[in-house]
């Protein structure tokens, strides 16, 4: 288990199953595995597949359930290893929710997970996952009409 920020950690398989105490959520986000975690514990899973592309539905997905939950937590996200999955979806979280450049986010990570391979074309993903974003806040209802009632 690596904290990446105060809240926010990354962890392997054996993590996931076993969460620290100061862990209140955890996302699995191995394809290749399930766990059955502590009743008291959040539990999601959204399955990535190990040394795919990162994928920006997925990593939408992926990222939206850390920002639900990261609030009131502290946030383990775990993938097999606790290297590539993992530590691309905590990077998503920072570039998307928390608006850090992708250059500052992979020097964090690599610095606070050595050995940290984020998954390939992660930054491409990564504007993605801002795109949809961007668009889901335009179509709440209720922020169109304010955003023509002022032009």
């Amino acid at each position: 288990m690596h904290f990446i920020t105060e809240t926010l950690l990354v962890g392997n398989i054996d993590d996931a199953s076993e969460p620290p105490a100061q862990v209140s959520a955890v996302l699995l986000v191995a394809a290749e595995f399930t766990s059955q975690p502590p009743k008291w514990l959040s539990y999601g899973r959204i399955p990535f597949s190990e040394y795919a592309e990162a994928e920006p539905l997925l990593l939408d997905r992926a990222v939206s359930w850390v920002e639900q939950h990261l609030c009131d937590n502290r946030v383990m996200v775990c993938c097999r290893a606790g290297m590539s999955r993992s530590v691309s979806v905590v990077m998503a979280y920072l570039c998307c929710v928390q608006g850090m450049p992708y250059v500052e986010v992979l020097e964090l990570v690599k610095t606070r997970r050595p050995g940290a391979m984020p998954l390939s074309n992660l930054e491409n993903a990564i504007t993605q996952v801002r795109l949809l974003r961007q668009t889901r806040t335009m179509d709440k209802p209720g922020l169109a009409s304010r955003r023509t009632s002022g032009s």
